[in-house]
């Protein structure tokens, strides 16, 4: 929804491979090519999935290719070794967040950490350019690859899509992936103490989760909506009166820019958000909302009750944030640093179509 459209709109024959079985399309000058649906289990996802991708990408003979994925890191490097050149678009401090992950024994976290690091940064070294998704991430690439940019997951600011909805005095929202380490029984603990209703909207981590939720008190007062599309997400967010943001502070968390911070903020909603340095230097800020210790209910609440009993000061919270982010959070500038990244690899394309990335 941005790179790629705003790679279309710079001129580039712009190509994109996924394994969702939902078929090939055209879709906003992006071309979709479907390789199946995803493998079930996580090695068929790592093995399978990627040979399909790299089968489908050699055949397109693209200029350049640019994945997302970290299990997708040996096919840039095969695509390099190809004269082909690969950038590796980096959204997590891959290794940190594997100590994280409740899918590894914990005594086998840190050994497959390090042994991630090695290998992340073996292929970095060897291809044209990594793309990091926050300056700490950056930072993290800028001793072992050759060429490194910060592309932040800022909102596309257009105060037209964004609707214009009455805000509920009482409603609060979450939208995004449902986990344990995303806080959601910390919001939900959190409804004991405030007169608030929390609109939840993404997919569970995993069924257990989602029964530990639902046997929760607070959960009397959720309105899980399940998985929603973009226009959905946008309309929930415009109608609650604040937007939680409680991640834990695991490794991977602290330095984070999480994406819906930012779309709460331009939706013109006030943001209840952990109390990291980096997140309190955005929120407070910006004036945008309130920062809070993430794993503490009567904390959540309290900031809830604050914002929700002073409706001259939420509009302002409100405005605040969305103010921020078209001065300061946008998509524009990112697209900008993207295209320019291309064309120091490509060198100018003189038409559309001139490239194929």
């Amino acid at each position: 929804e941005k790179q790629l459209r705003s790679l279309a709109d710079a001129g580039l024959d712009v190509h994109l491979v996924v394994t969702d079985g939902l078929g090939d399309e055209v879709t906003g000058g992006v071309t979709v090519h479907d390789v199946g649906p995803a493998p079930l289990g996580r090695a068929g996802r790592m093995l399978l999935q990627g040979l399909r991708v790299w089968r489908t990408a050699r055949r397109l003979r693209p200029a350049l290719v640019h994945f997302h994925d970290p299990e997708l890191l040996w096919v840039g490097l095969l695509m390099r070794a190809g004269g082909v050149h690969a950038i590796y678009d980096s959204h997590e401090d891959v290794p940190r967040d594997i100590l994280t992950k409740s899918w590894i024994a914990p005594h086998l976290r840190p050994w497959v950490s390090r042994v991630t690091e090695r290998v992340e940064n073996f292929i970095a070294r060897r291809l044209s350019a990594v793309v990091a998704a926050t300056p700490h991430i950056r930072r993290r690439f800028e001793p072992v690859a050759a060429r490194v940019e910060d592309v932040n997951n800022y909102p596309v600011f257009d105060a037209s899509s964004v609707p214009q909805l009455q805000r509920d005095p009482r409603g609060v929202c979450y939208v995004g992936t449902i986990e344990p380490i995303r806080g959601i029984f910390e919001m939900i603990r959190a409804l004991e103490h405030v007169d608030a209703r929390l609109v939840l909207a993404g997919p569970w981590d995993r069924p257990q989760t989602e029964a530990a939720a639902r046997a929760l008190p607070g959960w009397a007062r959720v309105d899980y909506r399940g998985r929603v599309g973009r226009s959905e997400a946008w309309a929930i967010m415009a109608a609650a009166s604040a937007g939680l943001v409680v991640l834990h502070p695991a490794p991977n968390h602290t330095d984070a820019q999480p994406t819906k911070m930012f779309e709460y903020m331009a939706a013109g909603t006030p943001v209840v958000a952990s109390d990291f340095p980096l997140w309190r230097s955005i929120v407070e800020g910006a004036g945008c909302g309130r920062c809070v210790d993430p794993m503490s209910p009567a904390a959540i609440a309290s900031a809830l009750r604050g914002i929700l009993a002073d409706t001259p000061a939420l509009a302002a919270l409100g405005e605040a944030g969305r103010r921020a982010v078209a001065e300061r959070y946008s998509w524009a500038p990112e697209a900008r640093k993207l295209v320019a990244l291309y064309e120091t690899l490509l060198g100018r394309w003189p038409a559309a179509g001139a490239q194929k990335g």
